[in-house]
């Protein structure tokens, strides 16, 4: 079955504000370049877009559960965990996510993935469109703790179970 993973609140007011704010510092450095300054403005533009589009590619859209296992739908490139890898899927609480940390990722910008960590739970891997509620840890055969937002929680890890 395929679950959705729509976007919180802070996740959409700071995705519509660095577009706001991408949009408008490209505009202004297109006017830079059609005035004739030097062509600089362009490695500015070119970085706020790779920037942008790589966010983009690699956000979480949906989860899927399948009996091969549980996928990650992103619009680049899927993850696949096998279901014989998975040891356990649980929902996390307020309480087991306080002090969380993004080590190396993106926390806001079209969702919360890529790596973060606490002192309750160490190193995770998130591929979240929330940060507070519908949380699930998937924990594999390796002890790897993967951070999902799938809007109808109780039921993912019923279907799951």
């Amino acid at each position: 079955m395929k679950y959705k993973a729509s976007l919180d609140n802070l996740a959409k007011i700071v995705t519509l504000s660095i577009t706001l704010i991408f949009a408008t510092i490209i505009i202004l450095q297109i006017t830079l370049i059609s005035d004739g300054a030097n062509r600089s403005p362009i490695f500015t533009m070119v970085a706020l877009l790779i920037i942008y589009f790589g966010t983009f590619s690699f956000r979480p859209i949906s989860y899927t559960l399948s009996e091969k296992g549980l996928t990650i739908h992103r619009p680049l490139v899927n993850v696949t965990i096998p279901k014989d890898e998975i040891k356990m899927v649980t929902i996390l609480t307020k309480d087991e996510l306080s002090w969380t940390v993004r080590t190396f990722g993106v926390g806001g910008l079209f969702g919360y993935f890529g790596k973060f960590s606490n002192y309750k739970l160490g190193s995770m891997t998130w591929y979240a469109t929330k940060r507070k509620e519908n949380m699930v840890l998937v924990t594999t055969i390796n002890n790897n703790k993967i951070v999902l937002s799938p809007n109808d929680a109780e039921k993912f890890i019923m279907e799951f179970s």
